[in-house]
């Protein structure tokens, strides 16, 4: 039996010193090492909350034994429906930190990709992932899953505001300007700010987004000499490093209170910054409260987008299960083409020794080899999978009985 996987950490059970060090720093070295731990298909997915690594293995138990081989942290553990149902919940947007965040989608999409060009992805896999990323996209065109703040930038910008009351009048500093600095600067566009300054590695690119919200660009190695001025600094940056260090804000004298809050992952910002008098620090376990609230404004619509989990895992099975009956038919043409085009030849060679036959009569009796066999097996072939669609099993045994056809099992199992 192939069975379908999942191992998971992430923010409903881990401090975030957790998911850093479960964090795989190359994905497809990783993905190599699934492989050849006897993964047939596999996928890394991390993001700034969860790190989760999804295998199709005979072995159901093959990514608990690779992650702990890994040394990494206590993880959860899913087979089967189970795995499937937990990706689903994902791309739904119900697992996450932020309930119907938007940006798991691609991070899924991205995930995928890696896997795919690292030629990890196949059949069983990629019918699960695309099938999720369909009931994602399902989820925020049929329900309000995504309605208000919908990502972990927007959530930063939710807690600095909820931290000052008002963010009316004050100077932030968005370290970051890739896909959630965005997210946050975006967020942060009708505050009626004093000020927005964007740093980014690339100067450009914190220039462009500077300019769509009529801000300030800084080159990173001038953040410094904004520590001073700025109310908030929220880091949001892909860099495995740190960027703000306790020397680099004990450095500056200030004379008010700064709120600086880390959503990145690795972290960005050194922990002892919390200890410089006046400095308050807030990383991901900061924002659970923000998705409390959330859930609680959209716990409405969590029902609606269950009904459709449920529907999108029913047309995954449904669609392993058409994999399990190709198989078969496949299988049954191979067999059926083989006999026919042996007594093909038998009957060409008797006919040759009567007197024998031009191209074009050799032609026709293999047209009429292959259509005889073809419409033979139409009806069988229709009945497999339309049975395979209902789940009954016995017609696929059944099948491979009476035509001794070869026994391989293709379906991810179901029970957990």
């Amino acid at each position: 039996m192939t069975f379908i996987t999942s191992v998971s950490i992430n923010h409903h059970k881990a401090p975030i010193e957790d998911i850093e060090r479960a964090r795989f720093r190359d994905a497809d070295a990783t993905l190599k090492r699934l492989k050849a731990a006897g993964a047939s298909e596999s996928m890394v997915l991390q993001t700034c909350n969860r790190v989760e690594l999804y295998a199709v293995s005979e072995d159901s138990g093959l990514l608990k034994k690779f992650a702990a081989g890994e040394g990494m942290p206590p993880l959860e553990h899913a087979c089967g429906d189970d795995a499937l149902l937990h990706l689903l919940r994902l791309a739904c947007g119900l697992d996450s930190m932020v309930i119907g965040e938007d940006q798991i989608l691609g991070q899924l999409k991205s995930a995928y990709l890696i896997s795919e060009n690292s030629g990890c992805m196949g059949g069983i896999l990629s019918t699960a992932v695309l099938g999720a990323i369909d009931a994602g996209r399902r989820a925020r065109l049929e329900t309000r899953i995504n309605r208000g703040s919908v990502s972990i930038g927007s959530a930063a910008v939710e807690l600095a505001e909820s931290l000052l009351g008002d963010l009316k009048d004050k100077s932030i500093l968005v370290v970051g300007a890739g896909e959630m600095g965005t997210l946050v600067a975006n967020g942060l566009a009708d505050k009626n700010l004093k000020g927005i300054y964007v740093a980014n590695r690339t100067f450009e690119q914190a220039q462009r987004l500077a300019a769509s919200l009529g801000g300030t660009a800084v080159r990173l190695d001038d953040i410094c000499n904004h520590i001073t001025t700025a109310d908030v600094i929220i880091c949001a940056t892909a860099a495995p490093h740190l960027i703000i260090t306790k020397k680099m804000v004990e450095a500056r004298i200030r004379d008010r209170p700064l709120i600086i809050i880390d959503i990145t992952n690795p972290r960005n910002v050194e922990e002892t910054v919390s200890r410089v008098p006046g400095v308050v620090l807030y990383n991901i376990d900061g924002l659970r409260k923000i998705n409390e609230a959330n859930l609680e404004r959209r716990r409405a619509e969590v029902a609606p987008v269950e009904r459709i989990i449920q529907e999108e895992l029913g047309r995954i099975k449904k669609a392993y299960n058409r994999q399990r009956a190709d198989h078969v038919i496949g299988d049954l043409y191979l067999q059926a083409d083989s006999l026919r085009l042996a007594e093909l030849d038998r009957a060409v060679n008797r006919l040759s020794s009567h007197g024998g036959l031009n191209e074009a009569q050799k032609d026709i009796l293999y047209e009429f080899s292959r259509s005889l066999t073809g419409k033979i097996l139409a009806v069988p072939a229709r009945r497999l999978r339309l049975a395979a669609e209902r789940g009954d099993d016995e017609y696929i045994r059944t099948a491979r009985v009476l035509f001794d056809l070869e026994e391989h099992d293709e379906l991810p199992g179901h029970k957990a």
